[in-house]
């Protein structure tokens, strides 16, 4: 394919480098974080670029079985219209696991006068980011998640299964947290991950096994572009998923897959910079400069708010038990994983806030937006987050059940919500997650038939 002028440079560049790429899918994030679009000739990418491409404007709240949601008002109401989607430019890569090579590339969903669409989850993070750089700041931003490799094959009982280690042979059954040998052992897996993020440019270092049988967690680099950052997070599952279906494993980003292990987080790592590049965060343990005292005051005042961002499914909200390393209310502390937001080990320059509350489930552009939107609330407001917690926060502090039922609630409800993403956004987000919780009430489970059919 000759390069024309309307892919841009970088774009351009990535494509001529993939000898034999023939196909491109064009990937659109919904609110979920899963991928939808289109696959399309290699020749028709340059009219992509020029145009854009027509997708249905239901796609970005389908729900997490992938049909529409009709109380969001973006389905028969309106004739299911399409809407124009636009390549995102820089983020043209490879897809390496795959033969012959193939691209992919981000979309993003314009609304009908050609703006930013204000369901579209990257363009939600966007809107947050102009506030802050109206303020002159800028957000430096890293996302770790934690995920499962299982069995690729379901159990007898039809449940997920610990994966076959590759050098025992042997079914996963220990805790071994921050094990080398697990690391050793899973070597296959990771180098191959570690191969592909090279190819696609994602910035990833570093790998832990993580606090249950097959747990691992693979951290990406922090940096000063959020939604970069995030797409990085994006593509950085899509990577980790199609490698371990390749090797015969299935990785899940599910909160809670067993109710006797760990569940999977989504840490932001969030500093922040003025336009002299200084950390405003900056600050020696135990003196937290006001704007980390704000914004931290910030992040505790939004987070029932936006706690369905970070808790979005039925499943979310089993990973929220004692001791097991998520937090149960906002408290915060230094160097302290049993808190909900944490002030990291670092020297000061690199003074930070770790936001924990958010499962491996939830949607990386949208945590990302609530914790930047909590932030920015606090720096206005001028919250005082109280003391920091010193030891053992389950212990110390008054923990809260969460549910699901009164997160949407809370979310609808939302001055919080609607004044920083938009009413349009918090209603269509609250009416996909109420058709959820809706539907996963209507089904009968297991646990109803063993408890009462024969007793009742």
């Amino acid at each position: 394919m000759a390069i024309t002028h309307s892919i841009p440079a970088v774009d351009a560049a990535r494509l001529q480098a993939l000898s034999g790429c023939t196909q491109v899918d064009l990937l659109l994030p919904d609110m979920n974080g899963l991928l939808r679009g289109k696959r399309v000739a290699l020749e028709s990418l340059d009219k992509v670029y020029q145009n854009g491409v027509c997708l249905p404007m239901s796609l970005i709240a389908t729900d997490i079985t992938g049909n529409t949601v009709e109380e969001t008002g973006l389905g028969y109401d309106i004739g299911d219209e399409d809407r124009i989607c636009r390549p995102v430019p820089g983020t043209l890569r490879a897809v390496p696991w795959l033969s012959p090579p193939m691209a992919q590339l981000l979309l993003t969903m314009e609304d009908a006068e050609g703006g930013a669409f204000a369901a579209n989850p990257r363009e939600v993070l966007r809107g947050v980011l102009a506030r802050f750089a109206e303020r002159g700041l800028k957000p430096v931003v890293a996302v770790e998640m934690e995920f499962y490799l299982l069995d690729a094959q379901m159990g007898p009982d039809g449940r997920p299964q610990t994966s076959i280690n590759p050098a025992t042979g042997d079914r996963n059954a220990s805790t071994q947290v921050y094990y080398i040998q697990d690391l050793v052992d899973y070597s296959e897996f990771t180098d191959a991950v570690s191969a592909a993020c090279r190819e696609q440019e994602i910035p990833a270092d570093t790998a832990v096994a993580e606090y249950a049988p097959g747990q691992f967690e693979i951290n990406l680099h922090h940096r000063d572009d959020a939604l970069a950052a995030c797409d990085d997070a994006l593509m950085l599952k899509r990577t980790i998923k199609a490698i371990a279906e390749q090797q015969g494993m299935l990785a899940s980003f599910m909160a809670k897959p067993f109710v006797d292990q760990a569940g999977s987080g989504t840490h932001i790592h969030v500093s922040l910079l003025d336009q002299q590049g200084n950390n405003i965060f900056a600050s020696p343990v135990g003196e937290p400069a006001d704007p980390l005292r704000f914004a931290i005051g910030g992040l505790q005042r939004s987070s029932s708010d936006c706690m369905l961002l970070f808790a979005p499914h039925a499943n979310s909200y089993r990973r929220f038990v004692l001791n097991a390393f998520v937090p149960l209310n906002e408290c915060w502390g230094y160097n302290n994983r049993t808190v909900a937001l944490r002030i990291p080990h670092s020297d000061e320059r690199n003074t930070r806030i770790e936001h924990r509350i958010a499962g491996a489930d939830a949607n990386p552009y949208l945590i990302t937006a609530a914790v930047l939107a909590g932030i920015l609330d606090g720096l206005d407001q001028q919250y005082d987050p109280g003391p920091p917690v010193v030891g053992n926060a389950y212990e110390q502090t008054q923990l809260r059940e969460q549910f699901w039922r009164q997160a949407i609630g809370d979310f609808l409800q939302s001055d919080f919500v609607a004044d920083h993403f938009g009413t349009d956004f918090r209603h269509i987000y609250g009416q996909q997650k109420l058709k959820e919780l809706r539907s996963f009430h209507a089904e009968v489970t297991d646990l109803e038939y063993r408890w009462y059919l024969r007793a009742l």
